[in-house]
């Protein structure tokens, strides 16, 4: 259990990629982690593109950001709405001036370049994204994980193994 002292928020909107998001959440609490689903209602049930259902634990405006260790975002379709709450974009820029882990896969990057903090960031995505993420001023690069400081990204749901690998693995260090 080594991330049983470690607290993780995800952030979800309807039509999310759904291994995206639960492979996450399942792999960080075995290893002992919490992890907290955030959306712009609480309580509220939001269902992913191929219909699995996740109940947010809070709403965006009760998330009290410093008590978390990492924000995972979840690919998708979500992105292109969450990327458009103040909230969520807020999230990230917090998470960025704090260096802690910002998680991102597939569309996710779609978020951090509404937040405005890819300037000279080294990432991955979906290679549909690819000139959104290079038009903020990333690095883009086609690879399995992308580790950039606090900054981990993805490109799909055939790299999640290696992608949650490398969160649990920044959560202890």
């Amino acid at each position: 259990m080594r991330l049983r002292d470690k607290k993780v928020l995800t952030v979800v909107d309807d039509t999310f990629e759904d291994l995206e998001l639960m492979y996450p959440i399942l792999r960080l609490k075995e290893e002992g982690a919490t992890v907290v689903v955030a959306g712009k209602e609480s309580k509220r049930t939001y269902h992913g593109k191929y219909g699995i259902p996740v109940q947010s634990d809070q709403s965006f405006a009760e998330v009290k950001v410093d008590e978390y260790d990492a924000l995972l975002i979840p690919g998708g379709f979500a992105p292109d709405k969450l990327r458009r709450y103040d909230e969520v974009l807020a999230f990230v820029r917090h998470f960025n001036q704090q260096q802690k882990i910002i998680g991102h896969i597939c569309h996710a990057g779609w978020v951090l370049v509404s937040a405005d903090v890819l300037e000279g960031v080294r990432v991955t995505s979906t290679p549909a994204i690819k000139d959104d993420l290079v038009n903020a001023g990333a690095e883009w690069v086609d690879q399995e994980v992308v580790i950039d400081g606090h900054i981990i990204s993805s490109r799909k749901p055939a790299d999640l193994p290696t992608y949650v690998k490398a969160i649990a693995d920044h959560l202890v260090q």
